[in-house]
């Protein structure tokens, strides 16, 4: 798969597990941060199977294109559209200005971002301006912008039990066959 094709499942679940040697900073590799994000949002929004698998694949773009940060949701994004959907690519693609938001709204919440969330942020953009934090307010999936920015944050426990990545594997099935079937 290159960078600017989609992901066909197999390829998707091949990417995903290619994760499990890659950290990109954090205390946990990116196959743990992706299973505990997406295990966060199913008891978060237990109905909401679009917005659990943005949280499986929000980092996606870092696997396939190591140490881009600035980049990284949208390569993700790019990668997913045609096989989950444009609202889980769309999810993905705006899980970095969810963090941008809230560091600008929220003086606090820059203290909870771990040292290499930190560090990308300035890469990602930095503070939004007030036009741009306006938008983000007023764009269709505000909320599940940032229930997924604020499980990507807390999805970095070491140890953490989850469920294996194959329990995600039907219901991305279900979801993409859905896609084509619309």
């Amino acid at each position: 798969m290159t960078a600017n094709a989609g992901l066909d499942v197999d390829e998707l679940f091949a990417t995903l597990t290619l994760g499990a040697r890659a950290r990109d900073g954090e205390a946990v590799n990116l196959l743990a941060h992706a299973l505990q994000c997406a295990q966060l949002l199913a008891a978060k929004a237990p109905d909401d199977t679009e917005l659990q698998v943005a949280g499986l694949v929000h980092d996606i773009g870092t696997t396939l294109e190591p140490d881009r940060p600035a980049t990284h949701a949208t390569t993700g994004a790019r990668a997913v559209r045609a096989l989950l959907g444009d609202r889980v690519a769309d999810l993905v693609e705006r899980h970095d200005e969810a963090k941008r938001y809230l560091v600008t709204v929220d003086a606090a919440y820059r203290e909870r971002l771990s040292e290499r969330s930190t560090e990308t942020l300035a890469d990602q953009g930095g503070l939004l301006d007030d036009d741009g934090r306006a938008a983000f307010e007023a764009s269709p999936d505000f909320e599940a912008c940032i229930a997924l920015r604020r499980a990507d944050d807390d999805a970095k426990v070491p140890g953490l039990a989850t469920a294996p990545l194959s329990r995600w594997r039907p219901v991305v099935e279900a979801l993409a066959s859905r896609r084509a079937c619309a």
